[in-house]
């Protein structure tokens, strides 16, 4: 098996130093929403321009050396939400990357005016990059963290611009919880029926999705993205249903971009839980024909693994291990 010419639909560029040595969340999390709580939405919040810089850096490159032909990530930095865009795009470009980002409009820290800032940085990025590496799609971090007037904003913004949207979709039950509270079936008919599932947009998880919802998915013409190692990382289970759509990719969810491993995983999980190993098998390649299709076609360069002479990985990890120590201690001082 190989992981040359594999895309990773649906990761977290900010990620990048969990693996200089993040420290472990005290107390350990018990659930998903404290998962977040304790962990990402924390290391989210402790990030400056230079930690990002980064972290996004020994990302990119690190995906390169693993054989990752192209990334879909989506963003947030709560702290650092205007041009955090560029930092990413930037790490992206001088790497040989080709990418498409989203910033994940979010009202969970600063309510409604978060979130305009995170769809305004979208619309920044999208009118204002020429990178020809990297595309900017519309991004929302999750149903469940966000109201419904953002979301129509979000929708409104995705016609304007003509472009799609990445958002997280019954990842966990709370998503789904959520959504019925709110007077919906789902997270998925709220997204939709609101108008924020344009076709070609992109929908990450989709764990606790049925076979309808899914057909409905493949309907609108909506791509799916399982990331087998998170959720089995986040105990939040296995997406069975998504053998329902036609256009399911493989992602990592933030971690390292190593597509290999994640279709191991997949491939370890899909009997256990009575998925099809056919359409298992269909959903690492697939990442590739969703790439071409937001790049609009053949439009962007493919670039191919690279070894130690192609990018400086000492310089690289001296880098990432000296931003890494001063963004734990802000993490941990919060």
């Amino acid at each position: 098996m190989s992981a040359a010419g594999q895309v990773n639909a649906h990761t977290h560029l900010y990620s990048g130093l969990v693996p200089f040595g993040m420290p472990e969340p005290r107390p350990a999390p018990e659930s998903f929403v404290q998962i977040l709580e304790r962990v990402w939405w924390k290391l989210d919040r402790a990030l400056d321009a230079d930690s990002l810089r980064a972290s996004a850096r020994w990302y990119v490159a690190e995906a390169r050396r693993l054989g990752t032909v192209g990334l879909i990530d989506h963003h947030e930095s709560p702290n650092l939400i205007e041009g955090s865009l560029d930092i990413l795009a930037d790490a992206c470009q001088e790497a040989g990357m080709p990418a498409v980002l989203c910033y994940g409009a979010t009202e969970r820290n600063g309510g409604r005016a978060e979130a305009r800032r995170g769809l305004a940085e979208c619309r920044r990025f999208i009118e204002n990059n020429t990178r020809p590496l990297v595309r900017g799609v519309i991004g929302l971090h999750a149903s469940f963290t966000v109201s419904d007037e953002t979301l129509r904003e979000a929708a409104d913004l995705c016609r304007e611009l003509q472009t799609v949207m990445h958002v997280h979709v019954a990842e966990d039950l709370v998503d789904v919880a959520d959504a019925q509270r709110r007077g919906w079936a789902g997270p998925l008919e709220r997204l939709a029926e609101l108008g924020a599932l344009p076709p070609g947009s992109i929908i990450a998880h989709g764990v606790h999705l049925d076979a309808s919802q899914v057909r409905r998915c493949e309907q609108m013409g909506c791509w799916l993205v399982q990331n087998p190692r998170s959720n089995r990382g986040n105990r939040v289970g296995y997406p069975a249903a998504l053998r329902e759509s036609r256009h399911v990719a493989l992602g990592s969810d933030g971690y390292p971009s190593d597509m290999v491993a994640e279709q191991l995983a997949l491939l370890e999980d899909a009997p256990r839980y009575g998925d099809s190993i056919d359409a298992a098998s269909r959903r690492a390649p697939a990442g590739f024909a969703l790439l071409v299709e937001l790049f609009g076609g053949g439009e962007w360069v493919r670039c191919g693994p690279c070894d130690e002479s192609d990018i400086d990985f000492n310089v690289l990890r001296a880098e990432a291990t000296a931003e890494a120590r001063r963004l734990w201690s802000r993490l941990v001082a919060m």
